[in-house]
């Protein structure tokens, strides 16, 4: 009898806990500033700023309002770039493309210093290449499997792993080997199979764990994000930034684990 009573105590405990993630923890949006010293980064770009909005997962009215939340933090900081590491939305659907633009709407301000990559979300039910009437018309430059050059960096970005979009080789060898190399990957697991030379590599796709106990294990992780769940891992093949991201997905509900708009100054080692 006193086993049951535990047993039930706990469901309670867990559903309690899901219930409060839900409707409060989720909508907690913090600015996470971190300065990353990275060898090789040069003298020149000493203090060079990125903004990081990762995992949007828009899909509704709520995602748009934290979106466009996340959106204002990271104006706010004037960086020098606006990065976007993959799954802008959550599924495709009727309107999906509106909801986008309302969402980003504020990045305009920043036309053509804000740079996307697809996450495996953004195939969901169909292309992420859909999405590009919508970030042309903001300033967003898409990368899939490309290399952008600009500010001296090379921004490479690498299409979804887990989508099966991959060529992270083919986009390096896009890039000035006289200049440094920024990879944007969603899938953070991936740093694992990048060759040494990168000076840092931006993802999302973990959430942190999203759902996770104090003292930062989390029960659930999602495929190629379970090994490099959050913040700075500077022994990494590549050196490695993982944002918790803004959205949810699966239990719409954080515990422990804080949306993020991450402000990244980049230093020499």
């Amino acid at each position: 009898m006193r086993f049951d009573r535990l047993i039930a105590g706990a469901a309670a405990l867990g559903a309690g806990a899901l219930l409060y993630g839900a409707l409060v923890e989720a909508y907690r949006l913090r600015t996470e500033r971190r300065t990353l010293r990275l060898p090789r980064w040069p003298a020149r770009l000493d203090g060079y700023r990125v903004a990081v909005i990762a995992d949007a997962h828009i899909r509704d009215r709520a995602s748009i309002e934290m979106t466009q939340e996340a959106v204002a933090l990271a104006l706010a900081e004037d960086p020098d770039l606006v990065l976007i590491p993959g799954d802008t939305i959550a599924y495709w659907k009727r309107g999906l493309l509106d909801m986008v633009e309302e969402a980003y709407a504020g990045l305009a301000s920043m036309s053509g210093r804000i740079l996307a990559v697809p996450g495996n979300h953004d195939y969901f039910g169909g292309d992420a290449a859909w999405l590009e009437p919508v970030f042309n018309r903001l300033g967003i430059r898409l990368l899939q499997n490309s290399c952008h050059r600009q500010d001296g960096v090379n921004w490479v970005g690498v299409d979804s792993e887990v989508a099966g979009r991959a060529d992270p080789y083919g986009a390096i060898m896009q890039s000035d080997p006289a200049d440094p190399i920024v990879v944007l990957w969603h899938e953070p697991d991936m740093v694992d199979r990048l060759p040494r030379g990168p000076e840092l590599m931006v993802s999302g796709h973990s959430h942190g764990g999203q759902f996770t106990t104090p003292w930062g294990w989390a029960p659930a992780t999602s495929h190629l994000g379970s090994r490099y769940l959050r913040g700075f891992y500077r022994r990494t093949p590549v050196p490695l930034y993982v944002s918790k991201g803004v959205g949810t997905t699966g239990p719409p509900a954080r515990l422990f684990c804080p949306a993020e708009v991450s402000i990244l100054t980049l230093r020499p080692a």
